[in-house]
């Protein structure tokens, strides 16, 4: 079969190559693979890894084989899945407990972009807790991660604080759900809609501090990305002088040791089919201009999700 792999000597280092098809565990199912997305992670890695990595997270397409201990859904039925790398081939292997089974008005590309940016923003938000009436603050808010974040937030009866880049991105947040919307990294600008109950940052460097420093007492900040700097300097007196204050760092993987994905995905997908969650898919391609997508995701030439079609 066909798949993405790195190949150092190609621009960009993603190339289409043959490959071994997977032979499934027991536990789980071959997934004929119709529609990828990209995320900057598994990018991002892909510029370093060593030759022949195969890369990709999430995939949407049919069962072609279903698992044989019985414990998934039977052959045929369209899915979206989730896997630690390889989703970027024609079949992938996917344990059970990391695939759903798509509502019937969920197309292939559109189910493509939740595994990832999806999960990540619903899980990031209940370490919030019950979020009614509660004020939300959402950094790098026109992401994939942050643009699903905004409208699982206001759909939970969150006031939601929307933090992005550049004036230009104002509207974009705020028909995602954001109430109020802060532009650049001033500190003035974060304190002007404080405190916060719940934060989600992607953004580190100054920001995080910023962040920090506007938390409600008993507040909590998911950090889960660091695209201005892992290195960040905070005053300490300031966070714990509060009163229990929390900061929580994310990585999805460890959540889905917690929760299958199979589980917040069959939660994303009711949200979608029923209209309350809408993703936004600004570039849609063949997964054979693998590189040159990769690289404008990179570039940050697009907002909101890539999705390319295995052909």
């Amino acid at each position: 079969m066909r798949a993405v792999v790195v190949n150092p000597s190609v621009t960009g280092r993603l190339a289409i190559a043959e490959v071994d098809r997977p032979t499934p565990l027991p536990s789980e199912a071959l997934i004929r693979v119709v529609a990828l997305s990209l995320n900057r992670g598994e990018v991002r890695r892909s510029q370093s890894a060593e030759a022949g990595w195969r890369p990709g997270w999430d995939l949407a397409g049919t069962v072609e084989v279903a698992a044989t201990d019985g414990s998934g859904l039977p052959m045929g039925t369209r899915v979206v899945g989730f896997v630690p790398s390889g989703a970027w081939a024609e079949f992938v292997a996917v344990p059970t407990d990391a695939i759903a089974a798509l509502p019937d008005s969920v197309d292939f590309k559109t189910a493509a972009t939740l595994p990832v940016a999806g999960l990540t923003a619903l899980h990031a938000l209940e370490r919030g807790g019950w979020l009614l009436g509660k004020s939300v603050l959402i950094t790098g808010a026109s992401g994939g991660v942050g643009h699903f974040a905004c409208q699982l937030a206001e759909y939970a009866g969150a006031t939601v604080t929307a933090q992005v880049r550049s004036p230009d991105l104002i509207e974009f947040v705020e028909t995602a759900g954001a109430k109020q919307v802060i532009i650049g990294s001033e500190g003035t600008d974060f304190a002007q809609y404080a405190p916060y109950d719940l934060a989600l940052d992607s953004i580190g460097g100054d920001v995080l501090p910023l962040v920090l420093e506007t938390l409600a007492v008993d507040g909590t900040c998911v950090t889960f990305g660091a695209t201005a700097g892992s290195e960040v300097t905070f005053n300490a007196s300031r966070f714990y002088g509060r009163g229990g204050l929390n900061l929580y760092g994310f990585i999805l993987f460890h959540e889905l040791k917690k929760q299958p994905a199979s589980v917040g995905l069959t939660r994303l997908l009711k949200l979608v089919a029923e209209g309350l969650l809408v993703p936004h898919i600004a570039l849609e391609a063949s997964w054979t201009d693998i590189a040159e997508v990769a690289q404008q995701l990179t570039e940050r030439k697009f907002l909101g999700k890539a999705v390319l079609s295995v052909d």
